[in-house]
C-alpha cells in the first residue's frame, strides 16, 4: 500500500501505478486492494468526464464512467452510464453506488478512496484519501449519468505526524496546481529537477500561508522539500 505518499506529491503514471502493482487502466477502481478503492480524476479542459472540485479541494464531485466502447456499438457518450454489466454483475458505477447505499443505510462506514488527479499528460498529483459519502443518477441531455461525492478524510495527513483537519483550507485547489505547474515549468524551483516533485507552501500553512494563492505555492523536489520542512525562506 502507498503509505509513503503524501498529498500534493507529483507522480508519473508508472510511479502512480507502482504501489498498487497494477496498471491503472480505468478511472474507477473499487476495492483495488482489500481495503482500498482508487479513482483517477481530471478537471482539465477536454477531460472525458465532468469532474469538479469544491470547497477549496475538500469536496470532489466525480462523474461515473461510460459503457465500454465497442466496434459495432453506439457511441458511449450517447447512451446511459451502466450500473450493471450484461451478465448482471455490477459495473464500477454499480459498485460505488452500492457502497453509498450501504453507508446511508448504516451498514458500513464510508468507503475510503485514494484520489489521483491528472494535471497534464503523464503527470498526476496525489490528492489524498477521501470518503465516498453520496452518489446519485441524473440526466445529462438525453442520457443518465452517475455522480459521486467524495469528502476529504481525516486519514489524509498534512505531515508525517500531524492529522488533517477537515475545518482547514490546507488542500491546494486544482486550478492553483495547474497555474503553479505551468509557471514553474514542472521542475523544482531550487535545482531544476523534474523527479520526486511536490507542491510546497512557501509560507507554511501552519504559519498562516494560503493554499489558494499560486504566489504561495511552489514546486520542490523531495530533497529540497525535506530540507525546507516548515521554515519560511
Amino acid at each position: 500500500m502507498p503509505e509513503d505518499l503524501a498529498p500534493d506529491d507529483v507522480l508519473s503514471y508508472l510511479e502512480m501505478c507502482s504501489p498498487f502493482q497494477v496498471n491503472l487502466q480505468r478511472g474507477m477502481n473499487f476495492r483495488l486492494r482489500q481495503d482500498c478503492s482508487v479513482v483517477l480524476m481530471s478537471t482539465r479542459d477536454g477531460a472525458p468526464y465532468e469532474d469538479a472540485v469544491q470547497e477549496n479541494g475538500k469536496i470532489i464531485i466525480y462523474e461515473g464512467h461510460d459503457a465500454p466502447r465497442r466496434r459495432t456499438g453506439p457511441d458511449p457518450k450517447s447512451i446511459d452510464q451502466p450500473e450493471f454489466q450484461p451478465n448482471g454483475r455490477r459495473t464500477q458505477n454499480g459498485l460505488f453506488i452500492e457502497a453509498v447505499r450501504a453507508f446511508k443505510e448504516g451498514r458500513s462506514l464510508p468507503e475510503k478512496v485514494r484520489v489521483f488527479e491528472k494535471i497534464r499528460d503523464g503527470i498526476w498529483v496525489y490528492n489524498g484519501i477521501f470518503e465516498l459519502i453520496d452518489g446519485w443518477a441524473e440526466r445529462s441531455g438525453s442520457r443518465r449519468i452517475f455522480k459521486f461525492k467524495f469528502r476529504v478524510s481525516e486519514d489524509t495527513p498534512i505531515s508525517p505526524i500531524s492529522p488533517f483537519s477537515m475545518d482547514s483550507d490546507r488542500v491546494i485547489p486544482s486550478v492553483v496546481k495547474l497555474e503553479v505547474w505551468k509557471r514553474d515549468k514542472g521542475r523544482c524551483v531550487k535545482c531544476g529537477s523534474n523527479q520526486n516533485l511536490h507542491f510546497d507552501h512557501i509560507i507554511p500553512y501552519s504559519l498562516g500561508g494560503s493554499s489558494k494563492d499560486a504566489k504561495n505555492i511552489q514546486i520542490l523536489c523531495a530533497k529540497h522539500n525535506l530540507e525546507k520542512h516548515d521554515r519560511v525562506e
